[in-house]
This record gives C-alpha cells, sequence and structure tokens, in this order.
C-alpha cells in the first residue's frame, strides 16, 4: 500500500537527500568539552542546530530537549513510533585518502565522510520518510517521531536526559546498524585496571607508552619511546614481530631513544576480528626487546599474558563463551598508558546473553588481580532482547523483504545501539547486510542506494504500524 508513491517521491528527492547528509557531515560533531547549553560541546550543538533548522524547514514540529536531544514529530497524534538516530561522531582518526574527514564527497554512488554511515545518513533517510508520508498526504492514526541525539558515542548521556523527561513510545527503532532486524544486543564489560610500581633507570627501557583514542575503537596506531636499545637489535625484533602479528613498526631515532610508531588496523571494538590490534602488536615487540628486568618490566610481561596479541575471544581472561542467540564473547584491548612508575588501560568486551557478573566480570576480576593489577570495574551492561515473534519485528521484516527481495531474519550484535535499554527497541538498518562501510574508521562512507531504499522502507514501516 502506497509503495509506488513512496518509491516516487523519495527518488525525486534522491538529490535533496544527499545534500542534507553532506551538510552535517560537514560539522565535526565529535564529543568535546561542555560550554553553556552546549551539553557535549559546540560541535554537537552546531550539528543539532542545524538538523532542527533543516526539519523545521520541511515544516514538522520540532522540540530541543536542553541541548542533548531534538525530537521531530510527524503529527499530533498520540506517539506510538519513536526512531532513534545519532548526530555525533567517533573522531575522524587518521587514514583518510579518499576526503578529508569533514568535507563529504561523493564519488561512485557513495558519499565519503565521518557520519555518512554513521548515523547522519541514516538519521537523514528517517527525516525524509517522515516528509514523504507527510507531503504525500498519508492519512496516519498516531505519531511518529524522530530523536536525534549527541551522546551515543560516549555514553549516551543525551537519551537518558531525554527519557528522564518523556516515556518510551510502545516501539522504538534505530537506524544504526545492518539490516534486517536485530532483536539481541550484547551486554558490555568495559574493562579499567591500573598498577603502580617502583621506577628504575636501569637500561634498555621503555620510557613511555601511550595508544588509543576510545574505549570502543582498536587502535590502529600506538606508540612507545625506548631507550638504550641497539637500532639492529630493534631492527631483527621487528622483522620477526611483524611477521607474526601483521603490526608494522616505524622508527625515529633521538640520541639514545627510540621512537616506535606501531601501525595495525583500526576497527570498532565490537568487531575486533576485523582490525589488527597496535597496542597488543606493540606489546609483543616491546617484550622481544632485553629491557632490563625491572617492575616495570614484569607487569608488562603479566599484562601481555592476560591481553594477548589475536586473542579476541577473553581465551587468557578465562571468559571465552558462546550462545545459540548471541554468539561468541568477543573483547579488544583498546586504550594503554605507560610511563615509569604507573600503567592504566581499559578494554571493551561484548558479551552474550549467557555471560553475567558472575562467570565473566568475577573471573576477570579474579584474574588480574592475582596479577597485582587493579581492577576498577565494578559493574557489568547486561545484554537486550527482544521476541522476534512480535507484530512490531514482523512488520520491520515484512518491509524490509518487500523492497529489497532479500530474505529477512533477527540477528545479534556486539554493538551497543541506542535502544539497549528500551523495553521494545530494536536495530533497523541503514546498511544492507555485508556492507563494508569503514564505520568508525578511516574513508568511512555511504551507498547512497542504501539510504534511498532505507527511506522508502522507513516510510512503509510508518504507515503499516501508524495508519
Amino acid at each position: 500500500m502506497y509503495r509506488e508513491k513512496i518509491d516516487a517521491f523519495v527518488e525525486a528527492h534522491r538529490q535533496e537527500l544527499i545534500d542534507d547528509v553532506c551538510e552535517l557531515c560537514r560539522i565535526n560533531s565529535e564529543k568535546m568539552p561542555a560550554e553553556e547549553d552546549m551539553p557535549f560541546g559546540p560541535g554537537a550543538a552546531e550539528c543539532l542546530d542545524a538538523a532542527m533548522d533543516m526539519a523545521e524547514g520541511y515544516e514538522f514540529e520540532v522540540t530541543d530537549y536542553d541541548g542533548y536531544v531534538a525530537a521531530i514529530d510527524l503529527n499530533e497524534k498520540p506517539r506510538h513510533l519513536d526512531i532513534l538516530a545519532h548526530l555525533d561522531v567517533v573522531p575522524a582518526g587518521e587514514g583518510w585518502t579518499v576526503t578529508e574527514p569533514f568535507e563529504p564527497l561523493v564519488k561512485a554512488g557513495k558519499i565519503y565522510g565521518r557520519g555518512t554511515a554513521d548515523d547522519k545518513g541514516p538519521a537523514i533517510a528517517a527525516l525524509y520518510a517522515m516528509r514523504a508520508v507527510k507531503e504525500l498526504g498519508i492519512p496516519l492514526k498516531k505519531n511518529v517521531r524522530l530523536i536525534l541525539g549527541t551522546d551515543e558515542e560516549c555514553g549516551s548521556g543525551d537519551i537518558a536526559h531525554y527519557y528522564s523527561q518523556e516515556p518510551e513510545a510502545p516501539m522504538t527503532f534505530s537506524p544504526d546498524i545492518e539490516y534486517p532486524v536485530v532483536n539481541v544486543e550484547k551486554g558490555g564489560l568495559k574493562g579499567h585496571f591500573t598498577a603502580e610500581f617502583a621506577a628504575s633507570e636501569a637500561l634498555p627501557r621503555l620510557v613511555s607508552l601511550d595508544a588509543g583514542i576510545k574505549i570502543n575503537v582498536l587502535p590502529g596506531k600506538a606508540n612507545a619511546v625506548v631507550e638504550g636499545v641497539d637500532k639492529a637489535v630493534l631492527a631483527d625484533a621487528a622483522k620477526a614481530v611483524e611477521t607474526e602479528t601483521a603490526v608494522s613498526f616505524l622508527f625515529e631515532q633521538d640520541g639514545s631513544r627510540t621512537s616506535i610508531t606501531a601501525v595495525g588496523k583500526g576497527a570498532h571494538a565490537s568487531t575486533p576480528e576485523e582490525g589488527v590490534n597496535a597496542i597488543t602488536g606493540l606489546l609483543t615487540l616491546l617484550l622481544r626487546l632485553p629491557l632490563a628486568e625491572c617492575e616495570q618490566t614484569a607487569y608488562l610481561k603479566k599484562l601481555n599474558g592476560l591481553l594477548p596479541h589475536g586473542d579476541v575471544n577473553g581465551k587468557a581472561l578465562g571468559i571465552d563463551m558462546e550462545d545459540e542467540i548471541s554468539g561468541r564473547l568477543t573483547l579488544a584491548f583498546t586504550m594503554l598508558t605507560v610511563t615509569g612508575s604507573r600503567l592504566e588501560g581499559q578494554f571493551d568486551s561484548r558479551v552474550p546473553v549467557c555471560g553475567n557478573e558472575e562467570n565473566v566480570l568475577k573471573v576477570v576480576k579474579s584474574r588480574m588481580e592475582a596479577e597485582g593489577f587493579a581492577f576498577l570495574t565494578d559493574t557489568m551492561n547486561p545484554p537486550h532482547h527482544v521476541s522476534g515473534d512480535s507484530d512490531f519485528v514482523r512488520t520491520l521484516l515484512k518491509a524490509y523483504e518487500d523492497y529489497t527481495g532479500l530474505k529477512g531474519q533477527c540477528q545479534s550484535t556486539g554493538g551497543g545501539t541506542y535502544v539497549h535499554h528500551l523495553k521494545n527497541g530494536v536495530a533497523f538498518g541503514a546498511s544492507m547486510p555485508g556492507r563494508e562501510n569503514n564505520m568508525h574508521g578511516a574513508n568511512e562512507f555511504v551507498e547512497i542506494e542504501d539510504l534511498v531504499m532505507s527511506a522508502k522502507i522507513f516510510a512503509q514501516v510508518i504507515v503499516d504500524l501508524c495508519s
């Protein structure tokens, strides 16, 4: 019902959709220090303002929730469906070659730029779905609200603020993942640990190590400075470790000190198997060097034993587990700093439905504290599961199947979305299955066809659920 009209409308507004995505993606909306009326910094605030202006230009009613969230309503009827999308982005990172991170480029059917896939492009697709229903005059009995947040990448404090003032809608989906429908999200253990030790000036030694940009980003680069290491010894060790780990190394000499840059491949922490961890590769190299025996070196060895290179399932920590509903536990070692007398690190583990504080958190804490580390994490984020047999989920799957011709089915993810704590919330789109869009990495892009198709699917879902 209404498919031909929806198809025609979205196709007629294809270029406008592309232009609107590019407008938002020109704004660096990564989290910055808070300012007055800007809880997540000026970049996120600018992007939120731009999106609100855009929606008002299309004659939607827009509500600003204290700079945390914008709500865009299709009509004034009772709320029935919420669509949750976010305008904040992860840091730009390094390695961009197609365009600069915040200079969106349309090329070969794609839009390149930070946020194009995660999540500004899908947010605009949802807005255009609402435009289609509104401007085509399709009658609805209930309201749809598009909620645009600004802190999804850094803890979702925006949505917490919003839901402290508003109730959940009976149904919610977030277009922040791959089709078809994700109705299971793994739980999360954000491990945070430290260790302190006596400083040593004995050579050769590690002067410092600094790696990681965010806890949920597998680092593609890591840096260390060593002192008193022979160049030939360093080169030989690096050659062997490169072969073993797929991490490459760059060196810069400054007197008796050498700066080492480890280069791997960045990835989202929920899919560490898709990256090459620069931190663990760098640790592997450091422990192949003839570092003087001291407390710092001893802790590096212990750390390498607990979080070794290539262990993306927590085997060494004793938490490798799997279930049929949500798959296998993953673990990404994402942050580490080391000085002469202290180290601090973080890892991001995505835990299947069978995992809990007893068989994950307490096991990790025991293992790390047995090796002398202070483990500072005392809670876990529980997994999320919505029945795949509900009318809501079946409606989403039917729209997906009708418009794409592909089989619709429920699936699970290790990546957390906005709906993780919502009773009847699932993730739905906006990229087609198997699409590699470099989300959270360099050269992020979105397929224009995916956005156009998503706008059509979302419009049909609105009609089917709210008529």
